[in-house]
């Protein structure tokens, strides 16, 4: 009888050196990987976009409401995205070693584990949103009764939504980038579509409000989980499904995925606690400073989202390549990312610095809103000047294994460093001055990256 194993390790080792992973020149590689992703992210972020300003048309209370939801959301966000980054991080490892058994066992325990993170929130759907509204507004305001409504249905309908994340991340992992792509934007249009049908009541369809805003989001994000899912099926030759082995947890796998992922969802957690943390800051001066903080959120997606695309990329390529070997790529590909990524966010930083008005003008801002936010947007812009570096370099530190880097550089950014300045600064009365806390903390994170990226060069890249 044939040795299954040997067979599986001669044809694994013919996929290797046929993968573009491995082989394609490394600029135009990252760039065929990256721009799909890229394109994705900023479709996603104009859909964020777009829901505000439908939502801001129903009133300033609307658009604080839904502002207020993004600690929640993203969290939601970051159990998705972090463990797809585990899942990225050991599959793609596993291609550029040859072993096509582990593989596929890390994606069907990452498809295991998007089940387990759906269930979690629907039971928090029904227990923790209006105390979390409660928490930051007065209970009979207008806000809270808009922000329960938008949350709860967002959190109990989020199958879609785990869903789309862990098969994209197989898509990513195996350089069918384009193939994500394609999902995302499906799942993007829709919601643009869905969103003022909804919230208006337009044609056969009855006025929900604020309510709409949150069904079109959940409608999209199962329309893009199930074209990811057929995607995968029938162009994922890398990895092979078996729908039987996604409920058979396999525990070495799960922890692998986890000592990436659970990093990349803490550091992705940490930003929505100090966002509610900077809401409560704000709350003191006034709701409209909440509103702004929300708007901000909103608007940076433009910025950081593309640049999360572009990590989407990076990630998969240092991996494979340090799973085969190859220094030379791993180090090329770095340097190029942290390029690309500070040349994004420069320009982003000018728009910001010369059009502040016009952005803010784009949700139907007040004149009070438009005195506190165009100084606020000209601040906060300040910090992307070092946000590019910081950012790529928390992906080298994923793609590497070494994922608690980057969680201990967001701690200290967002915990240690934002909050408190924040605090303290608005201790003095003066709401310009509390937006200077966000250049403060991106300071302190590009001191501590390039600390941990010299010690990952010397401990894991010059070695390899």
């Amino acid at each position: 009888m044939p040795d299954t194993k040997e067979e599986n390790q001669v044809q694994s080792s013919s996929a290797l050196h046929e993968n573009k992973m491995g082989t394609m020149p490394v600029n135009r590689l990252l760039l065929t990987m990256a721009l799909p992703m890229m394109l994705s992210m900023l479709v996603q972020a104009c859909y964020n976009v777009v829901d505000s300003i439908f939502v801001s048309m129903l009133g300033e209370d609307a658009l604080t409401a839904v502002s207020l939801a993004f600690p929640a959301q993203n969290i939601m966000i970051a159990v998705g995205t972090g463990t797809g980054v585990g899942i990225n991080a050991m599959l793609s490892k596993s291609l550029g070693e040859g072993d096509e058994a582990t593989a596929n066992r890390a994606a069907s325990n990452g498809i295991f584990l998007a089940f387990c993170s759906m269930a979690v929130f629907m039971v928090l759907s029904q227990t923790v949103v209006r105390p979390f509204y409660a928490s930051q507004v007065a209970e009979d305001s207008a806000i809270l009764e808009y922000g329960v409504s938008y949350l709860t249905i967002c959190a109990l309908l989020c199958q879609g939504l785990f869903l789309q994340l862990a098969f994209e991340r197989l898509l990513q992992a195996t350089g069918h980038t384009v193939l994500s792509m394609i999902s995302q934007m499906s799942g993007a249009v829709v919601n643009i579509i869905m969103d003022p049908v909804l919230i208006f009541g337009l044609g056969p369809f009855p006025e929900l409000g604020v309510a709409g805003a949150a069904v079109a989001t959940v409608l999209g994000q199962f329309v893009g989980a199930a074209v990811v899912i057929v995607l995968n099926f029938r162009c994922n030759k890398e990895l092979h499904f078996v729908v039987r082995n996604w409920f058979r947890p396999h525990g070495p796998t799960i922890r692998r995925i986890y000592v990436v992922g659970v990093p990349s969802i803490i550091m992705a957690s940490i930003s929505s606690v100090m966002t509610y943390g900077m809401n409560l800051i704000l709350g003191v001066f006034s709701s409209t400073a909440m509103a702004v903080l929300g708007v901000y959120f909103k608007l940076q997606s433009f910025v950081f989202m593309p640049v999360f695309g572009l990590n989407g990329a990076l990630v998969p390529i240092i991996a494979y390549n340090f799973g085969a070997r190859k220094r030379e790529r791993m180090i090329t590909t770095i340097k190029l990312g942290i390029f690309y990524a500070m040349c994004f966010m420069l320009a982003g930083m000018a728009v910001f610095e010369l059009l502040p008005a016009q952005l803010l003008g784009l949700f139907n801002a007040s004149d009070y809103m438009l005195e506190i936010g165009v100084p606020a947007l000209r601040t906060i812009a300040l910090s992307f000047a070092f946000a590019g570096y910081c950012i790529a370099c928390g992906t080298v530190f994923q793609a590497l294994g070494n994922g608690l880097y980057s969680m201990i550089i967001s701690i200290v950014r967002q915990l240690v460093v934002l909050l408190p300045v924040a605090w303290l600064l608005a201790q003095t009365g003066v709401l310009d001055y509390v937006w200077w806390a966000f250049p403060i903390a991106e300071l302190a994170s590009l001191c501590l990256s390039t600390w941990y990226l010299v010690r990952i060069n010397r401990k894991i890249i010059s070695k390899v």
